[in-house]
């Protein structure tokens, strides 16, 4: 009977180099992959206006960043269409829609993709919490009203921001700034520029 050698007995014999050259090329080739993703994204996303709140000022290692809480991140699934029973770390989706002011409103949430509306768009999202307190029409959370609501987390609630800049952004007033996001058809939803009153204050590179 011929022994092979074993997986382990092979690797050993190539070379420290050229084990090491692999390595960075499979590393790259992940880096990537996941950059022209995003980018995909940001080309070809459905844009979407999101009303936003930045409140922490700053990451030691990225430069400045704000975290973003916006209007569509507490939802009451009594008022929306679709599912009403949610638990914590379920991926769902919610559509979308402009209401009179231009920004997305919540008009559903589901746990699986629903179809493409023209003029809504659908965007992937996890649960992290649920029994939260109901949000005012301001956005602003007031238990008075019920604790029934879910909080969703879609992946825009980080944005890192030139070196400086980050504390300025979170001490303007929320109702002066908005989120362009990118949402790709699958759900999946990148930041692509942060205006303040308007105007445009940082644009995402498309790399």
């Amino acid at each position: 009977m011929i022994r092979l050698p074993a997986a382990d007995q092979l690797v050993g014999r190539v070379p420290v180099l050229w084990r090491a050259l692999a390595a960075i090329l499979i590393l790259g080739g992940l880096i990537l992959l996941l950059v022209e993703s995003r980018a995909r994204i940001l080309r070809a996303g459905t844009e979407v206006r999101l009303a936003t709140a930045p409140v922490d000022p700053r990451d030691l290692f990225r430069g400045d960043y704000v975290i973003l809480n916006y209007k569509i991140s507490t939802l009451d699934p009594a008022t929306l269409d679709g599912e009403k029973a949610l638990t914590r770390n379920q991926i769902v989706y919610v559509r979308l829609a402009p209401g009179a002011d231009g920004f997305a409103e919540a008009k559903g949430i589901y746990l699986a993709k629903p179809a493409l509306v023209p003029g809504e768009s659908v965007i992937e999202g996890r649960v992290t919490s649920t029994g939260s307190c109901l949000a005012r029409a301001d956005g602003e959370p007031d238990c008075n009203l019920g604790t029934r609501a879910i909080r969703v987390a879609y992946g825009l609630e980080s944005y890192f921001v030139p070196q400086g800049t980050g504390l300025a952004i979170e001490r303007t007033d929320r109702k002066r700034i908005e989120i362009i996001a990118a949402v790709a058809p699958s759900g999946q939803a990148a930041i692509k520029r942060l205006l303040i009153d308007g105007k445009l204050v940082h644009a995402e590179p498309p790399y």
